[in-house]
């Protein structure tokens, strides 16, 4: 066999090296472009999984449409949106109106811990109190939800013409290939990753939703303030791997110990919604979601702190299904199978394969079939 030389290796090396510092670095400083283009994606998937579910529903022998599961779909899509947007508007005023009480009760608590911790220790806690301002993280985070707002935009710009390619797109990955074979190959790829994540978006959304509906009645139940914002947190918050569901529950928590002058709120917030997280986290969302996106804890851990720091917090929310999206790709490459591998759970690459794909149907919105393939009818029926 051939042997490679020691400057061939250390050539490719560094190639490899420079294309990783490049593509890191393209990510960075596009991250306004690519940002509400990645949110247009997963927001499509989940779309497309909405409008799939609502197409095989059969009413009276039938299928449900193409045309009305579409609007369906996207009219229950925008009525989420519109619901999670009408309750951060109508809060935002109350929000900035308790900012006052809130310092108030806050030095109140400053002073009792004073009296106990004597006026040497109080002295440094003042000086690294004085250095948070409250009313400068309430203006960043108005900032930030304007940041939002104008991403929220790009994101629904982008939706109708996803929409608009997702039936030729099939088409197209077939004459783009000229050997059949590879061309097989490829559609066999996205679809597989299309499925994926349609899977994974539209059970994690079920599961969050629940999570932020059970832990707003916690927090509805002890009187917390704002707790529809914090529902509607706890239900962002689960996209985000392991960290999300720590900082849904501390963040309502830490605010029921200014709110409130026992501690009771605090514990009943402290351990129902961790319940709740626990509960739907172990055991409902594994169970729903079984092992077709078995991906390796330590690779979901190293995906929230790689795109985290690319990204930010936008980051944090698309990790998971831009890594399941990576392992499916090189899951169809012979030659990078291996790194397919490392990055699954346990090794079983068969999960990230599409089932063979039935015969299209056109009535319910069913992907075109590749031009210059002839489409079989079905034999009339009588009656």
């Amino acid at each position: 066999p051939m042997r490679v030389r020691p400057a061939a290796t250390l050539a490719f090396w560094r190639d490899l090296l420079l294309v990783g510092a490049l593509t890191v670095a393209a990510l960075h400083f596009g991250r306004n472009l690519l940002v509400p283009l990645a949110a247009a994606l997963l927001m499509f998937f989940l779309l497309a999984s909405v409008i799939d579910r609502i197409a095989s529903v059969r009413i009276g022998g039938r299928q449900v449409p193409g045309w009305l599961a579409h609007v369906l779909g996207i009219g229950t899509i925008f009525l989420g949106l519109a619901a999670i947007l009408s309750v951060l508007s109508s809060q935002a005023g109350q929000v900035a109106e308790a900012v006052p009480r809130y310092e108030a009760r806050f030095a109140d608590i400053l002073a009792e811990i004073v009296s106990v911790i004597g006026d040497d220790n109080a002295e440094a806690l003042s000086a690294a109190i004085d250095d948070i301002e409250v009313s400068a993280f309430a203006m960043s985070t108005v900032n930030t939800a304007g940041t939002f707002l104008s991403g929220l935009f790009l994101v629904l710009l982008y939706l109708p013409f996803m929409l608009i390619e997702r039936h030729p797109m099939k088409a197209k990955v077939a004459i783009a290939t000229p050997d059949p074979e590879v061309g097989a190959e490829m559609t066999q790829a996205v679809r597989s990753i299309s499925l994926g994540l349609q899977r994974y978006v539209g059970i994690k959304t079920f599961v969050s939703a629940l999570t932020g509906l059970f832990c707003y009645v916690v927090m509805r139940f002890v009187g917390l303030d704002f707790a529809e914002t914090w529902g509607v947190l706890a239900f962002a918050l689960n996209f985000i791997p392991s960290i999300g569901s720590i900082l849904a529950v501390v963040m309502p928590a830490i605010v029921a110990l200014v709110q409130f002058e026992t501690l009771t709120p605090f514990l009943i917030i402290v351990f129902g919604c961790g319940i709740v997280q626990f509960l739907i986290g172990n055991v409902l969302e594994p169970a729903l979601t079984g092992r077709s996106l078995n991906l390796s804890p330590m690779m979901v851990i190293l995906a929230l702190t790689l795109w985290s720091a690319i990204w930010g917090i936008p980051g944090a929310f698309l990790s998971v299904p831009i890594t399941v999206c990576v392992l499916i790709v090189l899951s169809h490459v012979p030659g990078a199978r291996w790194a397919a591998v490392v990055m699954s759970g346990d090794g079983n690459l068969d999960n990230f394969r599409a089932p063979p794909e039935s015969p299209p149907n056109t009535t319910s919105g069913g992907d075109a079939m590749p031009p210059g393939k002839p489409e079989r009818r079905p034999a009339p029926q009588e009656g």
